[in-house]
């Protein structure tokens, strides 16, 4: 299993080349954070470095603060973006980080 997920990231970093970089970060989490974790949440803003990842509650927050510096540093690897910070954010927060790019609003099931 992770000699796949090498396999991904080397390939996804190589074909990321020609997007923003918010949309390489965006494309790059899935990858970085795995399925389960994608599943929830998304890379919602970037700016000076900072990613801004909305999550869908404390619970989900608190767990990937945890686990913050690796999921920085495979992030930063896989997207090939200079990635100082990430920050773990309500939905309701992501507008005070002055957003220079977002993602839609997801339509709910």
């Amino acid at each position: 299993m992770q000699a796949m997920r090498d396999i991904l990231r080397g390939s996804l970093a190589k074909s990321l080349d020609a997007l923003t970089p918010l949309d390489r970060l965006g494309a790059s989490w899935p990858v970085a954070a795995g399925h389960a974790v994608a599943t929830r949440t998304f890379v919602s803003a970037f700016q000076d470095g900072i990613v801004c990842v909305t999550v869908p509650d404390t619970t989900w927050q608190r767990q990937l603060e945890m686990s913050q510096a690796q999921l920085r540093s495979d992030l930063a690897n896989i997207s090939r973006v200079a990635v100082t910070d990430i920050l773990f954010v309500l939905p309701e927060n992501v507008a005070p980080m002055r957003v220079t790019e977002s993602r839609p609003a997801r339509k709910k099931r």
